[in-house]
């Protein structure tokens, strides 16, 4: 999953995108309101943290802005103020959820997946499955039939984008997108190390390269 934080408080951002990196997302940090509505106005995100204080254009107005123009992603909103009327603007403009500064990372990182398993189908489970093979999101765990998979945050966030779309075709570039950050400038073969790590530990056959579309997760 690939997160945009837009937080001026440069500690805070490295901070919180160093780990939720560690927690298997893919993330791109901005420190400014308008290059953070630029960001997230493009597309690609599947969750926005968003500041209310911040240069450029406040968090009420990026997100209001984003809300106009049709954009639905999950926005959290954070904030060094609290009371009722903060909270009741944040989402009159269309934010999701809201947590006040200073917050736990442990909850920070719970509202964040509850948003993500909300947008995926309301109270559908967290756990996908294909064939053998169960993905317990929440948990961050791995089984294939009874037998748990130890998989690195990294290897998890792989596998996660193509149990998704189990029986389909997921490209390389898709991957890169969604598990890497934009800022990526590295080898994009990186995708096919990860493919051959998670079909060493889950079988040769659970995962399929397409030539020339990308690869795909086999049920069985």
């Amino acid at each position: 999953m690939r997160l945009l934080i837009v937080e001026d408080e440069k500690r805070l951002a490295v901070s919180l995108a160093k780990g939720l990196t560690a927690e298997g997302f893919a993330v791109d940090v901005v420190h400014d309101g308008l290059e953070g509505l630029h960001l997230a106005g493009r597309g690609g995100y599947d969750l926005v943290v968003l500041d209310i204080m911040l240069p450029g254009m406040n968090g009420y107005r990026v997100c209001a802005a984003l809300r106009a123009a049709g954009h639905d992603v999950p926005i959290l909103m954070l904030t060094a103020k609290d009371g009722e009327y903060d909270e009741a603007e944040g989402l009159d403009t269309g934010a999701d959820d809201y947590l006040t500064k200073p917050f736990s990372y442990v909850v920070l990182v719970a509202r964040i997946r509850a948003l993500l398993r909300r947008r995926g189908g309301g109270s559908a489970s967290p756990v996908l499955t294909a064939g053998t093979l169960r993905l317990d999101t929440a948990a961050r765990r791995v089984h294939r039939g009874e037998d748990e998979v130890t998989l690195t945050a990294k290897e998890f966030a792989v596998l996660e984008q193509l149990a998704v779309r189990a029986g389909e075709v997921v490209s390389k570039a898709d991957i890169l997108e969604h598990v890497w950050d934009f800022a990526y400038d590295g080898d994009p073969n990186i995708v096919e190390v990860y493919i051959s790590t998670l079909r060493r530990k889950l079988g040769a056959a659970a995962i399929r390269t397409v030539r020339g579309a990308g690869y795909r997760l086999e049920a069985r």
